[in-house]
């Protein structure tokens, strides 16, 4: 992390550690940057646990959110140790409604896999019989995404020599052993998404990324908030890892947050959220415009979550003291999920 790109108010967070990991322990906290590698093979606790039990319990994912004028676009590839699975979605924000949804699950290292590097360092990717999906980072400090099925073509560059810093969180989740995730702020896209017979811009979206690594419970549930755009974005969850990823991104600055709190009616989730943080630095109205959700029950796993889109209204402020700073018309998505994986 070049220290030039760093605010006053980034430094009041450390900067990355090298590892997550030093003489067995678990470095927890929340820093600016990323570590080169996550590395889970010195933990005292992993050590104790059986091959088997490392395997099966490893989860990784990266997932990719690009907002423009007129779309919503969400891509991910999550690793569950046991098999390797893949979704992306299309969300028009003006007809409030998917365009694609697609998803798809393999068998691991054969289908697809996560690199144990944040995507700036490593890459992800997942192929099956109806599409395609490949982060793969560059030289030129750009992140090439490139999505395939028959309904859909996406071409995109994300811009990452000129992002904001990132915050990196590393803990202990609730019933596993430890987790690390990289967040981002808004970057800038270049690209474009043939669909339906047209040929759609992305050069004026931005995107967020969303690198995360662990050895969680078998049992795991969030709910998840994230919404950026250029000098101003958040990162919001409750649940299995606690306020350790929650933070406010405001003029290049990286702030974090306290405990999330998340009000709204499961049995009517596109009606309105409110969310706030137990510091009063965010206090945010959620209106959603549609959602994707699912519920997929296996024999030995399930998955059932929605996630709305839709824009943000509210407040936020940098510090207790400073002056409230509207907000309006922020895009973004919130999240319920519950899994057993």
């Amino acid at each position: 992390m070049n220290a030039a790109l760093l605010s006053p108010l980034a430094d009041a967070l450390p900067l990355a550690p090298e590892s997550a990991v030093e003489g067995g322990r678990l470095q927890a906290g929340r820093y600016v940057g990323r570590l080169p590698m996550v590395d889970w093979s010195g933990l005292n606790e992993a050590r104790a646990r059986p091959e088997w039990w490392r395997r099966c319990h490893h989860k990784r994912w990266t997932y990719v959110g690009i907002g423009t004028p007129g779309l919503y676009i969400g891509l991910a590839i999550v690793d569950l140790g046991w098999c390797t699975s893949a979704f992306a979605y299309v969300f028009d924000r003006r007809q409030g409604r998917l365009l694609v949804d697609w998803d798809a699950v393999g068998l691991p290292r054969l289908s697809g896999q996560v690199s144990n590097g944040p995507l700036q360092a490593g890459r992800a990717w997942f192929r099956s019989f109806n599409g395609r999906l490949v982060f793969r980072p560059a030289s030129d400090d750009t992140l090439h995404i490139g999505w395939r099925t028959a309904e859909i073509n996406l071409q995109a560059e994300l811009d990452l020599g000129r992002m904001p810093p990132s915050l990196l969180a590393i803990g202990t989740p609730s019933g596993g052993l430890a987790h690390a995730t990289h967040k981002t702020s808004a970057l800038a896209v270049r690209g474009w998404v043939s669909i339906e017979g047209q040929r759609l811009s992305l050069n004026e979206g931005h995107a967020s990324l969303d690198c995360s690594n662990g050895l969680l419970a078998r049992d795991t549930a969030w709910r998840w908030a994230s919404a950026h755009r250029p000098g101003l974005g958040f990162n919001l969850q409750s649940g299995y890892f606690g306020d350790q990823e929650n933070a406010l991104w405001i003029d290049g600055d990286i702030i974090p947050l306290g405990t999330a709190h998340f009000e709204f009616d499961p049995a009517r989730p596109l009606a309105d959220w409110r969310i706030h943080t137990d510091d009063g630095l965010l206090n945010l109205r959620f209106k959603p415009l549609g959602a994707r959700s699912g519920d997929k029950r296996l024999v030995i796993a399930s998955s059932r979550y929605i996630q709305p889109v839709g824009l943000f209204e509210g407040t936020v402020r940098p510090s207790p003291n400073a002056p409230a700073r509207p907000i309006r018309d922020l895009l973004g998505v919130t999240e319920d999920h519950h899994s057993v994986w």
